[in-house]
């Protein structure tokens, strides 16, 4: 299988890229089943996403293996891991709270995360992709010093 694409506009060292590994030297490397994974959550997620907005979307997180989910204090059963979970950004005129909103209405996402930020638009956004589905929304708040998820 080649490596150098995930999707037409994510290349594999993005997929796969975390400032956290390189500098705990830990290797992100996924299996060919967890590629599979990415290849379809970037199918049926972030390309019509960039489709519709026809510019960059920025991956700030996609593959995390064992190892690295738990250096950045992910979720011990973080969809990050298998390949079914992205962090993005928008770029341009793009807000994080428009990309947002088009996956909520328009995309078969699993898991979808208003990461942080404010209440006019996320610091970044969380979401999955899942052959069935749960399209649970939630909103990432900070409350005396720990991560709470509200369902909206």
């Amino acid at each position: 299988m080649v490596k150098e694409k995930i999707s037409e506009h994510i290349a594999y060292s993005e997929a796969i890229a975390s400032a956290t590994g390189e500098r705990l030297g830990i290797k992100n490397v996924p299996t060919e089943a967890v590629l599979k994974n990415m290849r379809i959550t970037a199918e049926n997620i972030f390309e019509p996403l960039r489709k519709h907005f026809a510019q960059p979307i920025r991956v700030i997180s996609f593959f995390r293996c064992p190892e690295l989910n738990k250096a950045v204090g992910g979720a011990t059963n973080s969809q990050h891991m298998t390949g079914e979970a992205m962090d993005l950004r928008g770029t341009g005129d793009v807000t994080n709270a428009q990309i947002f909103d088009y996956i909520k209405n328009n995309l078969p996402f699993d898991q979808l995360i208003w990461e942080f930020g404010n209440d006019n638009d996320p610091s970044w956004v969380h979401v999955s992709f899942s052959r069935k589905p749960r399209k649970n929304v939630l909103k990432a708040v900070k409350l005396k010093g720990k991560t709470i998820y509200k369902k909206i």
